[in-house]
């Protein structure tokens, strides 16, 4: 009979692409995907651990799945994992504890458990580039692992202990995976990883990496996924000219404080953050910036937060990716003083959703009247939901089916459930 496995992850695009890379795999050997509301013989938990929320909601789904009456096996993997496996091995539902550097041996280590036979933990191999491709199960545009680990260690971050030092993937490598899921059907490909502007393989850069994409002979829409905003060059800014490469990029600010950005050993200060803003803005006026903030880390007083708000208002930041300061056990942030309550973090976090709310709104108003090429993803009552090339919400009637790539005419700014879209019609 065949087994079905359901998958559910959290946290970042890197989770994204390894759990798509997984279900992927599972499918070929047979085995039915199915929703994770569904029964299923087998769940599987990419976990997140960047912020108590993160280990919070993680914990929720890992007790969620163990509650089904079939019993099933339940496989927790992910950063969690790595962060709290002590912690993780006292709930009795989990079956198996997999970490990050071992998440490419889980269809073997199911298959084994379903024939009833014992998986040794030495064939869990510590394998961090070897995902195959994916096929269209969860999304219609496709995440390709170029790079994992981070170097950077602010002071802030757990990720350097749960993903391991930067180490990036041969080019030949990234250039198959990205043609071998062009074939399975994407129109759309993101780059991601952890600390992806660092890319560096035997002598080849971020930027040749994507000139070697770019020159690629298929018809697709390249994005670049979260970058940290130092080592920008003039290169990378004219790589934007190429029709492939998609006017929209996700600059990590986190504060508009250069005395917090010290606290939190940040690589940059804001005149160089907003000099690259202003630079791409000169060259491309409609280009689309949306970032991450941190609210709340230790040290920061009312003068450092109304510096955020300012930046993040001057950079129109279409949204804002809030996070309150979340202690991590291990960092030295939580070893900081004058740490800021909660009560105070949640009226800033508020603030700032609220900023990013307005922003969204004028960004999207500017393209009234303008035509973008938007990848249809899912259907609703008004049409196929999707998204233009600077990443803005479109909902098209004139498309016909998912995986489209279709010229709108940008006609009228909607609301659905409080979030906005624009639509042709």
């Amino acid at each position: 009979m065949q087994k079905k496995v359901a998958f559910k992850t959290l946290g970042c695009r890197l989770n994204q692409y390894e759990t798509e890379a997984l279900a992927t795999a599972f499918n070929e050997k047979g085995y039915e995907v199915v929703d994770f509301n569904h029964a299923a013989d087998a769940y599987v938990i990419n976990t997140c651990t960047v912020t108590g929320q993160s280990d919070q909601k993680s914990g929720y789904y890992i007790n969620r799945a163990g509650k089904h009456k079939n019993k099933p096996v339940l496989v927790v993997t992910g950063c969690m994992v790595n962060n709290h496996e002590e912690r993780l091995k006292e709930k009795d539902v989990i079956s198996y504890l997999v970490k990050n550097e071992n998440k490419t041996s889980i269809p073997n280590l199911l298959d084994a458990h379903f024939r009833g036979e014992i998986f040794p933990e030495q064939y869990l191999k510590p394998d961090t580039f070897s995902y195959g491709s994916a096929q269209q199960m969860f999304h219609t545009r496709s995440m390709i692992k170029i790079q994992d680990g981070c170097d950077n260690m602010c002071t802030f971050c757990i990720i350097p202990a749960v993903r391991g030092r930067a180490v990036s993937r041969a080019p030949e490598k990234v250039i198959d995976n990205i043609r071998q899921n062009l074939e399975n059907g994407f129109k759309e490909i993101v780059l991601t990883g952890v600390n992806i502007g660092r890319y560096s393989y035997e002598g080849n850069t971020f930027e040749d990496l994507i000139e070697k994409i770019l020159d690629m002979p298929e018809d697709f829409r390249l994005r670049i996924s979260s970058l940290e905003p130092d080592g920008f060059t003039e290169r990378f800014a004219n790589l934007f000219q190429h029709e492939k490469l998609m006017p929209h990029l996700h600059l990590c600010l986190q504060s508009g404080s250069d005395k917090v950005l010290l606290r939190m050993r940040r690589m940059y200060d804001i005149s160089t953050y907003m000099r690259v803003i202003e630079s791409f803005k000169t060259k491309y006026p409609d280009f689309n910036f949306t970032t991450d903030i941190i609210v709340g880390f230790p040290g920061e007083n009312e003068e450092d937060f109304q510096k955020t708000v300012a930046v993040a208002r001057q950079a129109e930041f279409s949204h804002i990716h809030t996070f309150k300061y979340s202690r991590r056990t291990g960092t030295r942030a939580d070893r900081m003083e004058d740490h800021v309550n909660e009560k105070l973090k949640e009226e800033r976090s508020k603030i700032i959703r609220d900023l990013s709310d307005e922003n969204k709104l004028n960004y999207l108003k500017r393209f009234i009247g303008k035509t973008e090429k938007v990848l249809t993803e899912t259907s609703s009552n008004k049409g196929f939901n999707g998204y233009g090339e600077h990443y803005i919400p479109v909902i098209s009637a004139r498309a016909t089916q998912k995986n489209q790539i279709i010229d709108t005419k940008l006609k009228t700014l909607i609301s659905i459930n409080g979030e906005p879209f624009l639509t042709d019609h």
